[in-house]
């Protein structure tokens, strides 16, 4: 015999089931327009889309030139998200990014402070080049990112929902770079490799974007049900075999956990809790944007480099022998391929 909390657990499996399949036919159009813009980055594109459905913030690794800036305006432009973008240099002051207060007189001449918002205060915040401003510059994020809040002279300032950091970093020109420190790395849900297209999608790209027409997208979203769509994620069902593989493969890669010697030695420190929480909900997003109900351990697979990759270091004598954090990575993932 049914219980009343029995059939509001299945009614409300069913409306999470159509509300997950309604989301998905939206995000399947929304995938083709940006693909439209940006060619033979799909995977870069679903990653992103990934991080941003997941409530999370991203890292976009690449050479110049491969359209990092040109994907971050294009998806805050789709998903209808208020952008602002910031050019990273070294005399970037934090000041400069989450505002300042300035002395204000009314027509009184009362003198009051009056807090001028920086560009942080946007749904979608695009740090180009982001090892470019100095760490002082760059720790003006880090309670952004977590709290989603920033704090100035002594009060807090909640920032708007959703909000997204998109970074880009070049991976090869270091000089007057300042590499992003650990707790900063740790705060981007995805580290997101952009590599170059294949021969074919760099015809296409080549013949589209040297024409007469280069139209903005139009929104096929708000940021408000963008959110919506978060909180939905987040409702999602994940199977017991799931989690305890989400827990299985971040634990195995913190040298004090592991089994294994090899990694053991090599492994230099291995990704936190944040990183389990990361992974159930990039692998939910994922599954959404496939159309799917629930998340796979396919979907763990596939996301254990963009989730892991960041979030470890080797120890010098293993670099030196040539392992890399891939190839960890990729070792930890044998049991479940």
């Amino acid at each position: 015999m049914l219980t009343d909390s029995n059939l509001s657990a299945a009614d409300d499996a069913r409306n999470i089931a159509a509300e997950v399949d309604a989301l998905a036919l939206r995000l399947q159009k929304l995938r083709s327009v940006i693909a439209e813009v940006i060619f033979g980055q799909q995977d870069v594109i679903d990653q992103t889309l990934i991080a941003i459905l997941a409530g999370g913030h991203a890292l976009l690794v690449g050479l110049p030139g491969l359209a990092k800036t040109r994907l971050v305006e294009t998806v805050g432009a789709v998903i209808g998200l208020d952008t602002k973008r910031v050019q990273c240099t070294p005399d970037l002051m934090p000041a400069d990014i989450i505002g300042s207060e300035v002395l204000d007189q009314d027509e009184l001449g009362r003198r009051h402070f009056r807090f001028v918002a920086g560009p942080v205060f946007s749904q979608l915040f695009m740090a180009d080049e982001i090892n470019r401003a100095s760490p002082r510059t760059q720790s003006a994020l880090l309670q952004a990112m977590q709290e989603h809040r920033v704090s100035v002279a002594g009060r807090y300032h909640p920032l708007p929902r959703p909000f997204h950091v998109l970074a880009t970093q070049n991976p090869i020109e270091q000089e007057g770079t300042y590499p992003l420190p650990e707790a900063q790395l740790d705060r981007f849900l995805l580290e997101i490799q952009v590599g170059y297209p294949d021969l074919g999608a760099e015809r296409e790209m080549l013949l589209a974007t040297t024409g007469p027409d280069d139209e903005r997208p139009q929104a096929l979203m708000t940021g408000a049900e963008l959110y919506t769509a978060q909180r939905l994620i987040r409702r999602m069902p994940v199977g017991e075999n799931v989690v305890e593989a989400i827990l299985a493969l971040v634990r195995s890669g913190r040298p004090e956990v592991t089994r294994d010697p090899q990694l053991r030695s090599a492994i230099a420190w291995g990704p936190g809790p944040r990183a389990s929480q990361a992974l159930m909900l990039a692998a939910r997003a994922r599954a959404v944007l496939d159309g799917r109900l629930s998340p796979s351990i396919d979907d763990i697979v596939a996301l254990a480099h963009p989730v892991l990759r960041h979030r470890m270091a080797l120890h010098y004598t293993a670099r030196a022998e040539g392992l890399t954090i891939a190839g960890i990575i990729d070792r930890l993932l044998e049991p479940y391929r």
